[in-house]
C-alpha cells in the first residue's frame, strides 16, 4: 500500500478538497466524481464545514496536483469534462470506518465521539460510539512502519464532558488546553437540524429527478 502522504503534512486546502471528495462520493454518489467546479462549490459550502473556506479554482487545481503525487486523487477517465475522485482508502491504507472518521474530521474539525457518530450518518452507519472510539483508537495507535498515529485526543475542555479527536494529516495539533467554547450566538441553527435539514433537500431532489424521469421532462 502506499503510505508516501505521511512523508509530508496535507496542506489546509488539500485536506478540504480530499475530504470534499469523500463526502461526495458518500452522499451525491450520482454526481460523483466531481468536476472542478462542483468541487469548488463543495470545498466552499457554508454548512458542514470547519472552518468554512474560499478557495479559487486556483488554489483547489494545486491542491489537486499535490493530492496527485501523493496518490491520494485521480482522474477520472471516459467523461469529457475531467472529474476527480479520491483513492484515499487505498492511499492511506485504512478500513472504511476510519476512513470515514479521517474524512469528517478534515471537512469539520475536532469532534468528539459522539458527534462523529451523528455526523457520519450519510457516510457509514456506525453501531454505537463505542465503535467510534474502538477506530479511534485505532488510528491513535497505527504502528510507525505504517506511517505513525493519523488521529489525537485532544485535552478535554473547561466544562466539556467529552473529549475531542482531531486527525494529523495535516501534521501536529496544538495539544494545550482549549479556552471555554463561547456560547452559541442567537438564530445559530444547531448542528443536528442543519444535518437534518440537507438530508431532507437531499431526497426531495432525488424524488423531484426520479419524477422528472417518469414523466420524461428534462432535468431541473
Amino acid at each position: 500500500m502506499n503510505h508516501s502522504f505521511t512523508s509530508r503534512p496535507l496542506s489546509p486546502a488539500e485536506a478540504r478538497v480530499l475530504a470534499t471528495l469523500m463526502e461526495k462520493a458518500r452522499t451525491v454518489p450520482d454526481s460523483y466524481p466531481l468536476t472542478l467546479n462542483s468541487l469548488q462549490t463543495g470545498c466552499n459550502q457554508k454548512s458542514s464545514r470547519d472552518p468554512v473556506m474560499n478557495l479559487s479554482e486556483a488554489e483547489i487545481s494545486e491542491a489537486i496536483d499535490g493530492l496527485r503525487e501523493l496518490s491520494l486523487v485521480v482522474e477520472s477517465s471516459g467523461s469529457r469534462v475531467t472529474r476527480y475522485e479520491h483513492n484515499f482508502q487505498r492511499g492511506v491504507g485504512v478500513p472504511e470506518q476510519s476512513a470515514v472518521l479521517l474524512g469528517l474530521l478534515m471537512l469539520r474539525g475536532p469532534q468528539t465521539a459522539g458527534e462523529l457518530r451523528i455526523n457520519a450518518d450519510r457516510w457509514y452507519k456506525f453501531l454505537d460510539i463505542a465503535s467510534v472510539e474502538a477506530f479511534l483508537e485505532e488510528l491513535q495507535d497505527r504502528a510507525e512502519e505504517k506511517g505513525g498515529p493519523l488521529v489525537a485526543k485532544l485535552p478535554r475542555a473547561p466544562g466539556a464532558r467529552e473529549q475531542r479527536w482531531a486527525h494529523l494529516l495535516g501534521g501536529p495539533v496544538d495539544m494545550s488546553i482549549p479556552a471555554e467554547a463561547p456560547p452559541r450566538p442567537a438564530g445559530v441553527v444547531p448542528e443536528e437540524r442543519l444535518q437534518a435539514l440537507e438530508a431532507r433537500v437531499d431526497e426531495l431532489e432525488r424524488l423531484l429527478r426520479n419524477l422528472s424521469e417518469q414523466l420524461g421532462l428534462s432535468q431541473p
